[in-house]
């Protein structure tokens, strides 16, 4: 269990050279793009890059993550953001709870892809947003056996009730933006 979870070193994830490749202002801009949003939740925040971006961007923002390790970095680094534990699989959220759910680089770890999709929906108000690695084999990033292809993620949003899915590619990654029915 838990076998694709992230093992490396927390502190390698605010690498400059990482930050940089994640593109953090225009994944923001593109995941909040075309609604106003104000309430957002980081899911496997990991060390909080994704939920200071949000927040930066003047997003009430909730982090959470299975980790605790990371929640107690995350909470450190950025403490104007509520950071909790919990699993993709089972949010501690009532539905409608976030007008935007992200995922940056998680959902290929979930044990259950389809019940963390699930999940975003449920707490999501109007839109889900998933950075992940493209189904590429590469020398960074998890193996190709993790990933997740363009097909299967579009699945699994037809399967959970998505009414659009956008593909945007970037430089190094992947960003889907899953909306809700109007």
């Amino acid at each position: 269990m838990h076998d694709r979870r992230f093992q490396g070193d927390i502190n390698c994830l605010r690498n400059p050279e990482r930050l940089e490749r994640l593109e953090l202002n225009r994944v923001v801009s593109i995941a909040t793009e075309g609604a106003s949003f104000h309430r957002i939740l980081d899911i496997g925040t990991g060390s909080g890059i994704f939920a200071e971006a949000f927040y930066q961007h003047g997003f009430e923002t909730v982090g959470i993550d299975a980790n605790p390790e990371f929640i107690s970095l995350a909470k450190e680094l950025t403490p104007q953001v509520l950071f909790m534990e919990g699993l993709a699989e089972a949010l501690p959220f009532p539905d409608k709870s976030f007008d935007l759910v992200f995922m940056g680089l998680v959902f290929h770890e979930t044990d259950n892809r389809l019940k963390a999709l699930q999940e975003a929906h449920r707490v999501a108000r109007f839109r889900v947003a998933i950075l992940e690695w493209p189904y590429l084999i590469q020398e960074s990033g998890p193996p190709i056996a993790h990933r997740i292809s363009r097909e299967e993620l579009s699945r699994l949003a037809d399967q959970t009730g998505f009414s659009q899915t956008e593909i945007f590619e970037l430089a190094h990654f992947l960003l889907y933006r899953l909306d809700k029915n109007k």
